[in-house]
């Protein structure tokens, strides 16, 4: 028989040893934060926040965040003050032409003022060609001149002064343009692309006519000198007010400023009014509603021409022919008043 006792009874079993065990923590109880040193001799450093996920990748906490690069801003597109000035001094010659022409027509003489028409008409097509580039650029501009001119005739000699033959001068010379885009193959792949582009020419050139039509009903005189003075001062005064105080800046690549636009409107508007005042037909009020329409249009159409360069600006295209560019502002905005006027003159006066 084996002794009951072990032969080391009264020695101690764990004075030699350490006691074995599990190398984990011991069960029922959850090990203790580790506050010593670690195992290198050095201090743990200690987590200035808690992890955040990042998307497509491991995550990091606030401190990493300053490594980051600050995105570059791009800065705003300069005001040049001589541009503006002679920009301002253009819009104001193009209008006094257009109303010394509307005070030379009459009854038996038409022709001379659809002559000053015409001139501008020309000043248009070249601008806007040349500014927006087309497919087919020379057949756009060529069908452009050609329905201004159709429309002018038509204005002069109709029977009836309306609008209808000018809708199918532009209609016919926008069919014209587009298919003279799609004759060669190489305009024929961007002609979906231009079809917005060679619109605006095309209407835009044949909108001046409206003047001639407005011209041969009564007060129509009157009209386009209260409005066209408008728009001309509506113009002058934004691109002043552009050279001197460019601001709230609209758009950091467009070198306007709201101010000159909103008191472009506003003068232009006053002036209308004391013109309604001395001439026969019209009241201040009066004078003041036509002046206020054809004013803001003016001054909103060339706002737009600026947006549409940045723009293409954006896109990488090419700049275009600087004195091109700088008069599409006033001839579209004299262009969108001139029809703004007739519904004008036909609808309140």
């Amino acid at each position: 028989m084996f002794p009951s006792t072990s032969p080391d009874t009264g020695r101690d079993p764990w004075a030699d040893d350490a006691r074995p065990g599990p190398a984990g923590p011991s069960r029922g109880y959850p090990p203790g934060p580790r506050t010593g040193p670690t195992d290198d001799g050095g201090e743990r450093p200690e987590r200035k926040g808690p992890r955040r996920l990042r998307k497509g990748g491991p995550g990091r906490r606030p401190d990493d965040e300053s490594d980051d690069m600050p995105e570059e801003e791009v800065p705003p597109v300069p005001v040049r003050r001589p541009l503006a000035l002679a920009v301002a001094g253009f819009a104001a010659l193009l209008g006094v032409g257009l109303v010394l022409g509307a005070q030379t027509a009459g009854p038996g003489h038409r022709l001379q003022f659809a002559l000053v028409v015409l001139g501008v008409q020309l000043l248009f097509v070249l601008a806007w060609t040349m500014a927006m580039r087309p497919p087919a650029l020379l057949v756009v501009a060529l069908v452009s001149a050609a329905a201004a001119g159709i429309a002018d005739a038509a204005a002069v000699q109709s029977e009836i002064a309306g609008l209808a033959p000018l809708g199918y001068a532009a209609a016919g010379g926008f069919v014209l343009g587009v298919l003279g885009q799609l004759v060669r193959r190489v305009d024929r792949v961007r002609v979906t692309d231009s079809l917005g582009s060679t619109l605006l020419i095309v209407v835009g050139v044949v909108a001046f006519a409206a003047l001639i039509v407005l011209g041969r009903i009564p007060k129509g005189t009157q009209a386009i000198t209260v409005c066209l003075t408008a728009t001309g001062v509506a113009l002058l005064v934004a691109r002043l007010t552009d050279a001197v105080a460019p601001w709230p800046r609209l758009a950091p690549q467009v070198p306007r400023g709201a101010a000159g636009v909103v008191a472009g409107a506003m003068v232009g508007t006053l002036t209308s009014a004391v013109l309604g005042s001395y001439l026969v037909g019209f009241t201040p009020t009066s004078a003041a509603l036509v002046g206020l329409v054809t004013a803001a249009t003016a001054v909103l159409a060339d706002l737009a021409v600026g947006y549409a360069e940045a723009g293409r600006l954006m896109a990488g295209e090419p700049p275009t022919m600087w004195i091109a560019r700088h008069m599409q502002g006033p001839l579209g905005g004299f262009a969108l008043a001139a029809p703004a006027a007739y519904a004008m003159c036909v609808l309140f006066l």
